[in-house]
C-alpha cells in the first residue's frame, strides 16, 4: 500500500496501512518452519522455499518494536536453529509526517543487509511491489539503480526466484542509455500483476566507496561517502593495502594499477582522513584511519585505481585456462553461458579479455546443454557487464590467443664452469653448459626453438622439456637466451616464449 518508509532512525509504517515482514533463509536444507518473534507476540509459519511471509493488516501501535526471525529445522537427528538481526519498526501518523509520497517509478532495495543492497522494489499506480524485469538483465540498467540511491558501485546482480509469496509484482520493460539519473528516466512501460516468463532481481551496490570515471566496474577515481555526499582520496592518503580492500569490496580482483590522476580530479571534496588498512578488511570504512598530514591535496593527486577484473568466468574441457566451454560463477555455482550464433564473436571477444588471454583464435560449438543465455557487444571489461536473459541457449567452446603458459628456461652444467655473478650467470671460458626448456604439461608432443644471440636451435619437446648442450664454451655464447614453446592444437598454431637468461662468459682464473 506504500506505507513504509524509511526514517530517522530505520523503518517506519504509517498507522493503518498493511505490511509484511519476510523471513528467508539461503537453500541448505528442506523443509524447516520460521518463528517470527516481535514485542507483543510471537508467529510461526513453514518455510516454502526456504521463506515466509507474515503479513500484518491495519497497522497500530501493538506492532511497533523489535522483529526478528527465527529459523528452526530437524537434521540429522538433531533440532536447529538460527537467528536474523533485529529490524526496529516504528509505527507513526500520516499526518505527523511532513514527507511526499515517492515519485512514481522510484526504485528501492529490501531485504537486503544494507540500504545499498536487496530485491528491487518499484513505487507503482500508489505503492511498493516487486519488479519482474523481463528484459532488464543489462549492467547499465542496474548502474542507474545504484545512481539513484546514491550507493557506490555495482558489486552483484543476480536473478531471483520467479514468484515470492507476499509480494505484489510489476513487470517493467526498459530502455535506458545509460546516461539517466534514475530509472523513471528511461524509456519505461509496465504491466501490474503480470510475470510472464520473468524473474524478480536483486542487486548489491557499494555502501560507502566507489570507482567513477573509469573503463569498467573495475577501475576509476576512488570516491568515498562522506555525509550522503562524495569526496574524492588524495593519492598520500592512500596505498596498495588500501587498494587491497576497494577491489575485494566492489567484488573485482587484485589491484593492478594505483596512481594519482590516473582518472581525472573530482568536482567535489576531498576525503579529510588517511586509511591505514591492513589489506585484509572487507569494507574500506571498516579500517583504521588518522588525521591527514597535510592539509590540501594537489591537483593532479586524486587516487585512481585500477582493479583486475573478477575471477568468475573461466573456461573448461579444453586443458588450458585460454579454451573451452564458457562458465561464469553465479549465485554459488559455476553455470554454462548460452549465446546466440551472432552474439558468439562478441561473447568471445570479453571472455577472452576477462581472462587476460588475448584474443579470439576461434569459436566452436559447446555444450549442447541449453543454459542462461549471455549477450554481449564485445567491448566490455567482463562479462557481468553484458546483458543476460532466462533464455536457455546452447554454450560454446572459445580458443583464444595466449593458449599456452610460459615456458620455464633454466642453465645446468656437469663440469662445474657455472656460477652466479654480479649481473646474472656466467660460465667459464672452455666448460660446457646446458641450457634447458621446460613447460608445465598441458599438451603432447610440440618442440622448443632455443633463441640466443649468435644462432637459433630447435629440438621436438621430449616430457615437456628439451637440453641443449654447449661443449667449449666461448665468447660467441655470450648474450641472451629464450625458450620458445611451439605446438599444433585445436587446428591452430600457438607459441610462447619465455623470459629471458642472459649468459656472460669469462675467463676462469680473472673468477678466483
Amino acid at each position: 500500500m506504500g506505507g513504509v518508509f524509511r526514517g530517522h532512525q530505520g523503518p517506519e509504517m504509517f498507522r493503518g496501512y498493511n505490511f509484511t515482514i519476510t523471513c528467508s533463509t539461503q537453500p541448505q536444507y528442506p523443509g524447516g518452519s520460521f518463528l517470527l518473534t516481535f514485542t507483543s507476540s510471537n508467529r510461526t509459519q513453514p518455510a516454502v522455499n526456504h521463506s515466509a511471509a507474515f503479513l500484518f493488516p491495519a497497522a497500530d501501535d501493538s506492532h511497533q518494536g523489535n522483529y526478528s526471525c527465527v529459523y528452526e529445522n530437524y537434521v540429522f537427528s538433531h533440532n536447529f536453529s538460527s537467528e536474523s538481526e533485529l529490524l526496529s519498526l516504528t509505527i507513526t501518523d500520516l499526518q505527523a509526517q511532513s514527507v511526499s509520497p515517492p515519485a512514481e517509478l522510484s526504485v528501492r532495495l529490501v531485504n537486503g543487509t544494507t540500504s545499498c543492497s536487496g530485491t528491487v522494489e518499484v513505487f507503482y499506480r500508489g505503492g511498493w511491489t516487486g519488479v519482474c524485469f523481463r528484459w532488464w538483465y543489462i549492467m547499465r540498467e542496474v548502474r542507474i539503480l545504484c545512481r539513484e540511491l546514491n550507493c557506490g558501485n555495482v558489486v552483484a546482480e543476480s536473478i531471483g526466484p520467479q514468484f515470492e509469496k507476499g509480494r505484489g509484482r510489476v513487470t517493467i520493460y526498459s530502455l535506458c542509455s545509460g546516461e539517466e539519473s534514475s530509472i523513471g528516466q528511461c524509456v519505461i512501460t509496465g504491466a501490474l500483476g503480470v510475470c510472464n516468463r520473468g524473474y524478480f532481481h536483486h542487486v548489491t551496490c557499494s555502501d560507502s566507496v566507489r570507482l567513477v570515471d573509469g573503463a569498467g566496474l573495475c577501475s576509476g577515481r576512488v570516491e568515498v561517502k562522506s555525509n550522503q555526499s562524495w569526496a574524492s582520496v588524495c593519492e598520500a592518503d592512500f596505498d596498495r593495502q588500501d587498494a587491497e580492500v576497494v577491489c575485494r569490496e566492489l567484488g573485482c580482483g587484485a589491484p593492478a594499477a594505483l596512481q594519482g590522476g590516473l582518472y581525472g580530479e573530482g568536482e567535489g571534496q576531498t576525503w579529510d582522513k588517511e586509511f591505514q588498512c591492513k589489506g585484509k578488511e572487507s569494507l574500506l570504512l571498516d579500517c583504521d584511519t588518522s588525521d591527514r598530514k597535510n592539509n590540501t591535496c594537489p591537483p593532479g593527486n586524486a587516487v585512481g585505481l585500477t582493479c583486475s577484473e573478477p575471477d568468475d568466468v573461466r573456461l573448461v574441457g579444453g586443458g588450458s585456462r585460454c579454451a573451452g566451454g564458457v562458465e561464469r560463477y553465479d549465485q554459488g555455482e559455476w553455470r554454462t553461458m548460452g549465446i546466440k550464433d551472432w552474439d558468439q564473436a562478441a561473447v568471445a571477444a570479453v571472455v577472452c579479455r576477462q581472462l587476460g588471454c588475448g584474443s579470439t583464435v576461434s569459436v566452436l560449438p559447446g555444450n549442447t546443454t541449453r543454459a542462461f543465455g549471455v549477450k554481449c557487444d564485445g567491448d566490455e571489461s567482463s562479462l557481468r557487464e553484458c546483458l543476460r536473459s532466462h533464455r536457455l541457449l546452447p554454450g560454446i567452446t572459445v580458443i583464444c590467443s595466449d593458449l599456452l603458459v610460459q615456458p620455464d628456461i633454466f642453465l645446468t652444467d656437469s663440469m662445474g664452469g657455472v656460477f652466479r655473478g654480479h649481473q646474472g650467470p656466467e660460465v667459464f671460458r672452455g666448460y660446457n653448459f646446458t641450457i634447458t626448456c621446460s613447460i608445465q604439461p598441458q599438451y603432447p608432443g610440440g618442440s622448443f626453438l632455443l633463441t640466443f644471440t649468435g644462432s637459433n636451435r630447435t629440438q621436438p619437446a621430449v616430457n615437456h622439456s628439451a637440453a641443449f648442450l654447449f661443449p667449449a664454451a666461448d665468447d660467441s655464447h655470450q648474450g641472451n637466451y629464450s625458450c620458445v614453446y611451439d605446438n599444433y592444437v585445436f587446428s591452430h598454431n600457438f607459441s610462447s616464449e619465455s623470459e629471458l637468461l642472459s649468459l656472460t662468459i669469462t675467463v676462469g682464473l680473472s673468477s678466483q
